[in-house]
């Protein structure tokens, strides 16, 4: 997103262009997926009087006004990540936390009739799916016989 269109966003949305919001939207799209915790660091980075309180209530605006999007990819705090790339879920593996990307299309194909047979629109961008990995940690899952 270009820096006009999100600026004009946010006053059109009746809040403030802050210096701390763009370096956070920033930092954001810097660090392609963070936690609160981890945007606070970047930004304290060039400006270490911003405080996490300020990060917490901007980033939930910037969601809000659809310049980031969130997901739960643990039971912590949510993660960020720019909402100028293409949305995409996520699948999480429990045993070594690797994440994969997974595309809206990629979802929508696997979800189709299942979406289409209840008249349901799922919001692909929030989308989480824990399970285990291929690269050895699904061999250390029992799995159900056939």
């Amino acid at each position: 997103m270009t820096e006009p269109e999100w600026q004009e966003r946010l006053r059109a949305s009746g809040h403030r262009l802050t210096k701390q919001r763009a370096m956070i939207l920033e930092a954001v799209e810097n660090l392609g997926h963070a936690t609160p915790d981890q945007v606070h660091a970047e930004v304290r980075r060039t400006s270490p009087s911003v405080n996490l309180s300020t990060i917490y209530r901007s980033l939930e605006v910037l969601n809000e006004l659809g310049l980031v999007r969130h997901a739960h990819l643990s039971d912590r705090a949510p993660t960020y990540h720019s909402a100028t790339g293409e949305e995409h879920a996520h699948l999480i593996c429990r045993d070594c936390g690797r994440q994969t990307s997974v595309s809206r299309k990629e979802l929508a194909a696997a979800l189709g009739g299942l979406v289409d047979g209840k008249g349901f629109q799922p919001d692909y961008g929030h989308l989480t799916i824990f399970g285990w990995c291929q690269t050895g940690c699904h061999e250390q899952v029992e799995q159900p016989s056939a």
